[in-house]
């Protein structure tokens, strides 16, 4: 019988006209991922390897990083750039900078001697609090915002207009802003929940709020940008895409500052299970395991899909039920019967392993995946062993009790 007809999906089919539209991705991991302190920057040649394993897993778009923070950092932006027009790379490039020329010229500069469009992700500080703490009022952000564009317009760059802080932002102040960049040239406005601030239905009214007072049926994409400080960043990203958000931001294993950003590992995972995306995602460990190589960033054991744990047991109960699925030769099955994600969606599959609170069913399953006889003594011994153990038993010690 098909797993669809053993389960009854209380998450809904999906069907409504406001999510059967395909989300846009863009991947922050290169640029405001590394803006985590924990974390080490690449270099250039690991970079250009992480943006083709992005390209083959299917994101629209990528942040390059910000070439009007150094030397090296334009440095990488230029060659990352040059990868993309020497190799095709089916993915956008973007660049984050803020509404001052010394940012925005270093950009042109790197669009102009490499010759394709380099999205400008123009930030600014758009709540109470941050216009506080720097002293400006609205029509210095309005004149910041204005200046920008109208500097990108003209050296033909494409614009995202970001505000930051949008979540803790005055309605009339963003609608202020955002007017004035779509009036400037701007092709794309962001939403930004810079301190992670939101919840999903604060997510849902701003989106709504932005839709019918700003874009009202204009040709303008509207980005989400979101951050995990209190731990639904995946949540409201899914929010946003459902209240009408285009395009959303993410970095591979949440990477960034503070709690991180929305994990995009997570968001393409769930976007496939809920039929909005289409792809294969078994590339996706090794590209979360090659950027946690890569920045020194260690995967935690219990991380969602990713982590060692994601589909390991050491418990007799649910150690049964996945045999019993597996000896009635439905993968499918057991794949389903402990896991709301099936482990064969990114090439992982169910794994039983003895500890203290083990079964029969979990020493048969490892004496017959490891080549040994399944004989009523020795799983005694293997259980009785476990049964003493504060923990999972490693091959040695099992093999030493056969």
């Amino acid at each position: 019988m098909p797993i669809s007809e053993l389960i009854h999906d209380w998450n809904g089919t999906n069907e409504s006209p406001l999510v059967i539209r395909k989300p846009l991705l863009l991947d922050e991991t290169l640029r405001d991922g590394l803006q985590s302190p924990s974390v080490r920057d690449p270099e250039i040649a690991a970079k250009r390897d992480l943006l083709h394993r992005l390209a083959r897993m299917g994101l629209d778009s990528v942040d390059l990083g910000m070439p009007g923070a150094g030397v090296n950092a334009m440095a990488a932006v230029k060659a990352l750039m040059i990868e993309i027009r020497d190799h095709r790379l089916p993915i956008i490039p973007n660049s984050a900078v803020r509404t001052v020329e010394a940012d925005l010229v270093p950009l042109a500069e790197v669009q102009q001697k490499v010759g394709i469009s380099l999205e400008a992700g123009a930030f600014l500080g758009s709540s109470p609090v941050r216009m506080g703490a720097e002293g400006w009022d609205l029509a210095h952000l309005i004149r910041l915002t204005r200046q920008a564009v109208s500097f990108c317009r003209k050296h033909d760059i494409p614009v995202m207009m970001v505000t930051e802080d949008t979540t803790r932002a005055r309605p009339e102040h963003l609608k202020a802003i955002y007017l004035a960049a779509i009036e400037e040239g701007a092709r794309a406005i962001c939403l930004s929940d810079t301190c992670g601030h939101a919840t999903p239905l604060g997510v849902r009214n701003l989106v709504r709020f932005v839709k019918e007072e700003v874009v009202r049926g204009l040709p303008i994409r509207i980005d989400w940008h979101g951050h995990n400080d209190r731990g639904l960043g995946v949540a409201n990203a899914i929010a946003a895409f459902e209240a009408g958000a285009d395009q959303l931001h993410g970095s591979i294993l949440g990477i960034g500052e503070r709690s991180g950003n929305v994990a995009m590992d997570q968001l393409l995972v769930n976007l496939t299970l809920m039929n909005l995306r289409k792809g294969d995602l078994t590339d996706l460990p090794a590209l979360a395991a090659k950027v946690a190589e890569l920045c020194a960033f260690p995967i935690p054991v219990n991380y969602p899909v990713l982590g060692r744990d994601a589909f390991r047991t050491g418990t007799g109960v649910h150690a049964a039920a996945i045999v019993k699925a597996l000896r009635q030769g439905d993968v499918a099955l057991a794949d389903a019967v402990y896991s709301g994600v099936p482990a064969a969606l990114v090439g992982r599959r169910q794994e039983i392993e003895i500890g203290p609170v083990a079964g029969h069913s979990n020493v048969i399953y490892w004496l017959e995946m490891n080549g040994y006889d399944a004989d009523p003594e020795r799983i005694e011994r293997i259980l009785a062993l476990a049964k003493k153990s504060h923990r999972i038993l490693n091959e040695a010690e099992i093999e030493g009790a056969l």
